[in-house]
């Protein structure tokens, strides 16, 4: 089992900066493949980032690209995806995932608000 808890959301005005943090405990973090996703008020959970197991590969919503970047550092058992020059557009639940294999877990996300 992973467990994993989302932090750093809040209310940021448009342009501004947030920093979401994804601390896993349990299984080895470093083996997972980890995302972010998120989900706005009465619409689908959408991808908004990945990275692989090492940091090597990250790929991006084009939404996002640009703006937002994923890192983790395996050392600490921690993900994070820094956003930039929000908009409020990007208000929505963010979800943290650890994935390998048929291994599949989610956060209890964390909501962002950005204001126009």
């Amino acid at each position: 089992q992973v467990q994993l808890v989302e932090t750093g959301g809040g209310l940021v005005q448009a342009g501004g900066s947030l920093r979401l943090s994804c601390v896993a405990s349990g299984r080895t973090f470093s083996m997972y493949a980890m995302g972010w996703f998120r989900q706005a008020p009465g619409k689908e959970r959408e991808f908004v980032a990945t990275i692989s197991w090492n940091g090597g590969d990250t790929s991006y919503a084009d939404s996002v690209k640009g703006r937002f970047t994923i890192s983790r550092d395996n050392a600490k058992n921690t993900g994070y995806l820094q956003m930039n020059s929000l908009k409020p557009e990007d208000t929505a639940v963010y979800y943290c995932r650890a994935q390998r294999r048929s291994n599949d877990y989610w956060g209890q996300g964390t909501q962002v608000t950005v204001s126009s």
